[in-house]
C-alpha cells in the first residue's frame, strides 16, 4: 500500500520559474467526481493521467489534509485516452514543472484552460513531521482546502470560481 503525504500552496510570483529544470505536460480526469466522494459513496478518486509519453492509473483515497493512501499503476497510452473520454467532469491541462529547493523536489503546476490563472506547488514528504524550507514563491498553504484539489477542479474549474473565492483567505473550502 502507498501512501501519500503532501502539502500543498498558493504560489506567488514567477521566482520559480528559473529554478525549474524539467517541464511535464498533463493530461488527467477522474472517473468519478466530487459529489460522489462529498456524498460518502466513494471513498476514493479514481485519475486517468497523461504525462508526457506516460499514462497512469491512480486511486486516492479521500482524507482531508496531508496523508492519504495512494496507488499508482502505469497503462498503456493508448488505454488512458480511451478511459479520459469516459471521464466525469472536465479534463484537467497542465503543466508540471520540477523544482529542487533546500534539498527538496517541488512540483509546480501551472494549469492551462478552464483552470488557466492557477499555479499550486505541491511537495511530497517522506514523513508527516519532516521539516522542510517554503521557498519565497510559495505563498499561502491550501492542503486542508478542497478546492484546490484536482479532483474539485475537474468538476469546478477556476474560471467558474467567483473573485471572492479566489482570493478568500478562508481555507476550508
Amino acid at each position: 500500500m502507498g501512501i501519500e503525504i503532501e502539502r500543498k500552496f498558493l504560489v506567488v510570483g514567477d521566482g520559480w520559474r528559473e529554478a525549474a529544470h524539467e517541464v511535464l505536460p498533463m493530461a488527467q480526469g477522474y472517473i468519478n467526481d466530487m459529489r460522489a466522494m462529498d456524498r460518502g459513496e466513494q471513498k476514493a478518486s479514481v485519475r486517468v493521467r497523461i504525462q508526457s509519453e506516460a499514462a497512469f492509473l491512480n486511486l486516492k483515497s479521500r482524507e482531508l489534509g496531508h496523508t492519504r493512501q495512494e496507488f499508482d499503476y502505469p497503462i498503456p497510452v493508448a488505454d488512458a485516452r480511451a478511459l479520459l473520454a469516459l471521464c466525469v467532469g472536465g479534463v484537467i491541462d497542465k503543466r508540471r514543472h520540477l523544482v529542487r529547493h533546500a534539498g527538496h523536489l517541488w512540483e509546480v503546476d501551472e494549469f492551462l484552460g478552464d483552470n488557466a490563472g492557477l499555479v499550486v506547488a505541491e511537495i511530497e514528504l517522506a514523513d508527516a513531521s519532516e521539516g522542510f524550507v517554503k521557498p519565497a514563491w510559495a505563498g499561502r498553504e491550501v492542503t486542508d482546502a478542497p478546492r484546490y484539489y484536482n479532483l474539485a477542479l475537474a468538476s469546478r474549474p477556476y474560471s467558474a470560481w467567483t473573485e471572492s473565492e479566489r482570493i478568500a483567505i478562508d481555507i476550508q473550502g
